[in-house]
């Protein structure tokens, strides 16, 4: 006689929420998974959110109902239900509260190292080191991670012209064109060759206009920034580029230390900050220091803030008050 029971679900499903628009964040929720699959449970169903740094509250607590839910290359959340977190960004923490809290946590199961080039390389080094991972699999991936999130290219050309497949995967990712775009790409980060993931019919067709489009915000970005005293500054609001490749502008101008670009898209207006990792000089301002006063963060050389889209005005002075420090700050030195 044929059962009517349902079928009772015995994997466990994990939801990983990783940063969104980011080689790094990608690839944290890539090894994140194998790791987890290999070391803690291969009964398992994962499931990939992508988040994203923007005005207001960062986190919905009823999108944490996974089985289990991890964060990974994102900022610190202190809700019951996070029960993975990995982190390397200087501006990991929303307030003191929550570092405390994180430092008061016994899981075993929450990290934190900003000095590490990217959060992937992070994860590999406690999956191995705590739980016996085993990472040689992924040496590619994280050795990827390390260049792209840490800047360490050979020079700006290099950076612009992104010849590498990781190169190329970076800039599908950072203009992914739909939110299930990404969670499809994160499972074959961690199993196949870089190269052989652009080859995928759902990736390649993508190349060729991201490429075109790539090299049209070269010519907008030579139009639009200016170099003084050793600072870049540009507003591109009026156009749809705020994935545009970030070295671009010390291509453009080798002679910066340091850049403050305005973007916007559909629910932020963004103001970037970052140091030119090629610069004549060395680079001495904290910049997440400087994010931080304007509700964002970030790195010591490179940060962001966001703002809602009818704060444009906000993010024009915002981003006019940190271009005259910088400034400053260069001359000061001279």
């Amino acid at each position: 006689m044929a059962s009517n029971s349902r079928q009772v679900r015995t994997s466990l499903r994990v939801k990983v929420f990783y940063h969104e628009k980011c080689f790094d964040g990608a690839s944290s929720a890539a090894l994140f998974a194998r790791f987890y699959r290999e070391r803690i449970r291969n009964d398992v169903e994962f499931q990939f959110k992508g988040l994203l740094h923007r005005a207001g509250a960062l986190f919905e607590d009823v999108d944490f109902n996974g089985d289990e839910n991890a964060i990974v290359d994102f900022k610190y959340c202190s809700s019951p239900k996070i029960t993975w977190w990995f982190d390397h960004h200087e501006s990991a923490f929303l307030s003191p509260e929550d570092q405390e809290h994180f430092e008061q946590d016994q899981s075993n199961r929450k990290f934190y190292d900003p000095d590490f080039k990217s959060c992937t390389s992070f994860i590999a080094m406690i999956a191995q080191q705590r739980f016996g991972f085993d990472p040689s699999p992924v040496k590619d991936l994280v050795h990827w991670t390390d260049i792209i999130d840490g800047a360490l290219y050979p020079d700006a050309k290099t950076a612009v012209e992104m010849k590498e497949p990781a190169m190329k995967l970076t800039m599908v990712i950072e203009s992914a064109p739909d939110h299930g775009f990404v969670p499809t790409l994160i499972p074959l980060l961690a199993h196949k060759p870089l190269g052989e993931i652009l080859e995928q019919p759902f990736v390649a067709p993508l190349l060729g206009p991201l490429m075109k489009r790539h090299e049209l915000s070269i010519g907008i970005l030579r139009e639009r920034t200016e170099c003084k005293d050793g600072t870049i500054f540009f507003d591109i609001t009026d156009h749809d580029l705020e994935g545009y490749n970030k070295f671009v502008p010390y291509y453009l101008h080798p002679e910066s230390i340091y850049s403050v670009g305005l973007s916007k898209s559909s629910f932020r207006v963004k103001v970037s900050v970052g140091s030119n990792p090629w610069a004549p000089q060395e680079p001495t301002v904290n910049l997440a220091k400087i994010c931080e006063r304007y509700g964002g963060g970030g790195h010591a050389r490179v940060g962001a803030i966001s703002f809602n889209v009818n704060q444009h005005a906000l993010a024009i002075r915002a981003s006019q008050e940190i271009v005259e420090e910088l400034r400053s700050a260069v001359r000061q030195k001279k």
